[in-house]
Formats: C-alpha cells, sequence, structure tokens
C-alpha cells in the first residue's frame, strides 16, 4: 500500500480510537448514573444516604490512587507545597465535595431523567461564575445564549410529572459547585502551571473531600445509620459502584488526553439523551412533551455553544500558525541577510 494508503489507515484507527474512548465515558458515566440512582432511591435498593456513598466513592478512589502514584508507580505525583495545597487544593476539594454530595442526594427525590435536564445548566452556571471571576470575558451573544438555555431548562422543570422543589434545589446546588470547581482550577492550578490528570487529582483532592464530607456526615448520617443500623456493608454493590466510579475517572482521562475537552461536551450531550430514553423506557419515569420541547430547546444552546467554543478554539489555532509562520519566515529573512551583509563589508 502507498504512502497515501498508509495515510488513510492512520486516520481511520484515530477515528476509531476516538469513538472508542467516547463510548466507553458515555457507557461509564451512563452505568455510574443509573448505579447510583439504583442505591439511593427508597423505591429501589433502598439505602437514602448520599453522604455516606460519596464517601465510599472518594475512600476507594483514594485507595488507588495512593496505590498506582506511590507503589506501582503508575503516574508520578506533582510537586506541591503545603501553602498551595492549602491554597488551591483544599477550596477545590471542599466544592467537590458539596458537589457530589448535592448531586447525590437529587438523586433521592428526582427522575435520572429530569436530572439531566438540569445539568443542561452547566455551561450557564460555568459562564456565569467565569465572568464574576474575570477569568471569561462578558459578551452579549453568548449571554443571550446562556438564556435561551436557561429558558429552556425553565420550561423542562414547568412539565416535569415529577417535580420536587428540595431534588431541584439540591441538583441545582451541585451545578453551582462543580462549576465554580471547575472556574477555580483553571484559575488556582493552570494559571500556576499545574495539571492534573484523573489519577493524580483524586491522589490530592479525594482525601480533602473525606475530611470535608466527615463533618456533615457525623451529624446527619450517623445518627440515623446507628439507629436503624444500616452499616451492613454489601461488598458486591458497593465495590462495583466504587470501581464504575474510578473507572469514570480514568475515562475521562483518555477522552480528554487521546482528544478534547469539547469532545466531551459533545459526548455529554448524546449521553444525557441515551439517559433520558432509558429513565422513561426502562425505568419508567413519565417524560412528559413539555419536558422534551423544553430540553430540545436546552440542547439547541448547549449545541451552538460548543459550536461556537470550537470555531473560536479553530481560529485561536490558525493564529498560532500564522504567527508561527510569520515567526518562520522572520528567522530566515535574518539568515539570508546575514552573508549578504557580510559581502558589503
Amino acid at each position: 500500500m502507498g504512502k497515501g494508503g498508509s495515510l488513510s489507515d492512520n486516520v481511520i484507527k484515530s477515528i476509531i480510537l476516538s469513538y472508542t474512548y467516547v463510548s466507553i465515558w458515555i457507557f461509564l458515566s451512563f452505568t455510574v448514573i443509573v448505579y447510583n440512582k439504583y442505591i439511593l432511591d427508597k423505591k429501589l435498593y433502598n439505602w437514602p444516604f448520599p453522604i455516606s456513598l460519596t464517601m465510599i466513592h472518594m475512600s476507594f478512589c483514594a485507595s488507588l490512587a495512593f496505590l498506582l502514584v506511590k507503589v506501582f508507580r503508575f503516574v508520578d505525583p506533582v510537586s506541591m507545597s503545603k501553602d498551595l495545597y492549602i491554597s488551591s487544593v483544599v477550596p477545590i476539594g471542599a466544592l467537590y465535595s458539596l458537589s457530589l454530595w448535592l448531586s447525590n442526594s437529587a438523586y433521592i427525590y428526582l427522575s435520572v431523567s429530569f436530572i439531566q435536564m438540569l445539568k443542561a445548566l452547566m455551561p450557564v452556571a460555568v459562564y456565569s461564575i467565569g465572568v464574576l471571576f474575570k477569568k471569561d470575558s462578558f459578551k452579549t451573544d453568548t449571554m443571550i445564549n446562556m438564556v435561551s438555555i436557561s429558558f429552556g431548562v425553565a420550561i423542562a422543570a414547568y412539565g416535569e410529572a415529577r417535580f420536587d422543589t428540595w431534588g431541584v434545589m439540591l441538583q441545582l446546588g451541585a451545578v453551582a459547585f462543580e462549576a465554580t470547581r471547575l472556574v477555580l482550577i483553571q484559575i488556582l492550578l493552570s494559571s500556576k502551571g499545574i495539571t492534573l490528570n484523573p489519577i493524580t487529582s483524586l491522589y490530592y483532592v479525594a482525601p480533602c473531600c473525606l475530611v470535608f464530607l466527615l463533618v456533615p456526615w457525623i451529624f446527619v448520617e450517623y445518627p440515623v445509620l446507628k439507629e436503624t443500623s444500616s452499616f451492613a456493608f454489601d461488598f458486591v454493590i458497593f465495590g462495583t459502584n466504587s470501581f464504575c466510579a474510578f473507572a469514570l475517572n480514568l475515562a475521562v482521562f483518555l477522552l480528554v488526553g487521546k482528544t478534547s475537552a469539547l469532545t466531551m461536551n459533545v459526548a455529554g450531550v448524546v449521553k444525557d439523551w441515551l439517559l433520558i430514553a432509558f429513565s422513561w423506557s426502562v425505568i419508567k419515569d413519565t417524560v412528559t412533551p413539555i419536558n422534551l420541547f423544553g430540553y430540545g430547546l436546552a440542547f439547541l444552546g448547549v449545541a451552538y455553544y460548543n459550536h461556537a467554543k470550537l470555531q473560536a478554539l479553530k481560529a485561536k489555532e490558525a493564529e498560532m500558525k500564522v504567527a508561527q509562520t510569520d515567526e518562520e519566515a522572520h528567522s530566515h529573512r535574518l539568515l539570508e541577510e546575514k552573508p549578504g551583509s557580510g559581502n558589503d563589508k
């Protein structure tokens, strides 16, 4: 096969790998969400202790991350001072623990499909908090797009058959904390040139999350667990559930590392539609036409947002290529002029 055929084979291989990473991430994200719903829902497994479940996840992930970093040396730890850990990782860990706690709590009160619809507000929250922290600049067209997404989610909420105010407040709180965490990662870590992959992130952040979750657990869930004797631990259920949560973090690393964060955003939209269909057809959650119409509007807004980000990314790459070409041309001219100037003498 010729050179052109070899190139085609490489392109096909790259496409197949990209779709494989996307499929693995969608499958694991789908599995973790449905599994958490199964454990926490009072009508299913009936173990409504979201803080305890989150702590089990964090303990499992922290232990595996420690083994991979310190024992098996699978990845190298990031050089980090005590001051940097306290000023950067601790706030991020606190926000992450709150986000996980509230999002898991929402599964007790809301359907899987409606939670996915509410999660469509994530770009709105990230952009708004980014503007608030002066990480993003305010743009009228972007804000109009954010309003359209919010309007679509509001319509979906209006049409929700099992609307629960407390559950909605929990999920919106989870979105707000998660968006703040993502912005702070950019401000506190990326600005200092520190990048954490999912393994090193869990290595540093998971123990911090455990400490923050321990306080509300002692006052909120421990007395109930003690009184109802719900400490019986099903190693199969919670072990496989925790392993799926850890595997999801690795899948994020593969997907973002081998493709891009934008690809994960687009894949997330596909996953949300699959979860809504699954929730309606298998779990038998009620999905109304108003639900779908509202989420459809929000979906169009999110799709446009992702398209705008892709165009901005392409424009930035084009500018970098032009700048690199100009720099190379300038260097080439200097090399050509150097012998000439010597001859003039």
